[in-house]
């Protein structure tokens, strides 16, 4: 009889232990709540953007856990930290995937207003290519956005907008975290965009700049490597392949190329050094752009004002980058080249970034 007992014990205690816990919880006040089964750890710490880092809470049962203060409707990136050890929350499947260290993250649903909200409306596509780069010397791929209505059989042609991830993430950046689909999806319903191709391209000139870690960053040479190589690749490769296959526009007025974080840089060094390819460019957040401007861009001057249709630059107040990028912003004022500046609330994050898409898209093609 004893042996009954503790067999049905064990068996209840063993359904209960390994039954799926519900984290994050979001609740109707938007209130988010985070768990963890970790018996065996000391601390639980969370870290979560637009909530300040703050330890969790074990019961008997060694869950932990904690609930914010009611969130802005947005999507925010998180993880614990177990004992000192980073970790992502093994029971939530929405990932921010990176190269380097991949987040999860948490949708605080809003109204449809919301750029970035799924909505009753035409949607577009997304396409995955792969391809053999022989510039980079290695098997790499980009993806492609059409929009509505969208036919390869027909004779209409679209502009394009080449966009660009940050550092450390890949070519999935923009349509998984930065919901780029959506958002055009949503602006295009509208009427407050133009219809456009979106080609999201791998942003790195060579692999080794990400394999070996963030110190690789600071190596000068690497970098300006990185950076020529991703040039290349771009206008030898990614672009000739894109506009075969789709039915894109190819003059400089119908093509525009922005970025966030190193893509914001690339695009300043690769479309105001090629307007006779780009007439609209973006740079949200801009990283890992030399100041010596006049060396980075030594044939700009005010003559470029007819090629340049726009020339958009933002960046936000608590982003460590923002000196760089108003120093940039006050360079281009004392050459007198047109654009537009841009200082927001946040920090480096796509929260600043799918907003962003959200004001510079509407502006292109018009």
């Amino acid at each position: 009889m004893k042996c009954l007992f503790l067999l049905i014990v064990l068996t209840f205690a063993t359904a209960a232990f390994s039954q799926q816990l519900v984290s994050p919880e979001v609740g109707s006040d938007h209130r988010v709540t985070f768990r963890l089964r970790a018996p065996n750890a000391k601390e639980v710490r969370l870290r979560c953007e637009g909530v300040k880092e703050s330890a969790m809470q074990k019961n008997e049962a060694g869950v932990w856990s904690l609930t914010t203060e009611p969130l802005e409707p947005d999507i925010y990136v998180y993880s614990f930290l177990i004992d000192g050890f980073r970790s992502i929350d093994l029971s939530n499947p929405l990932q921010k995937y990176n190269l380097l260290n991949t987040d999860s993250q948490v949708h605080v649903p809003g109204p449809a207003s919301l750029l970035w909200e799924i909505n009753d409306v035409p949607r577009g596509q997304l396409h995955h290519h792969f391809y053999k780069s022989a510039v980079a010397g290695d098997e790499r791929d980009f993806y492609v956005y059409t929009p509505p209505g969208y036919d390869p059989t027909s004779r209409k042609r679209y502009p394009v907008l080449y966009l660009l991830h940050g550092y450390s993430d890949d070519a999935s950046a923009w349509s998984t975290v930065g919901r780029a689909n959506v958002i055009l999806d949503n602006l295009i319903a509208r009427k407050q965009a133009e219809p456009m191709v979106i080609v999201m391209p791998l942003g790195y000139g060579t692999m080794e700049i990400v394999t070996k870690g963030w110190q690789r960053v600071r190596n000068p040479e690497l970098w300006e490597r990185n950076i020529n190589g991703f040039r290349e690749s771009l206008l030898k490769e990614v672009m000739p392949m894109a506009e075969k296959e789709y039915r894109i526009k190819q003059q400089p007025q119908s093509r525009a190329i922005a970025g966030l974080s190193m893509g914001g840089s690339e695009s300043l060094l690769v479309g105001l050094n090629a307007l006779n390819h780009f007439a609209w460019i973006g740079a949200f957040s801009s990283g890992g752009l030399s100041t010596n401007f006049a060396s980075r861009f030594p044939t700009l001057d005010e003559k470029v004002n007819h090629q340049l249709r726009l020339l958009w630059i933002g960046c936000g107040k608590e982003d460590r980058l923002l000196a760089d990028n108003k120093k940039l912003d006050e360079w281009l004022a004392e050459k007198n080249i047109r654009h537009t500046w841009v200082e927001t609330p946040g920090q480096h994050s796509f929260r600043v970034w799918r907003r962003y898409l959200g004001e510079f898209a509407p502006l292109l093609f018009r």
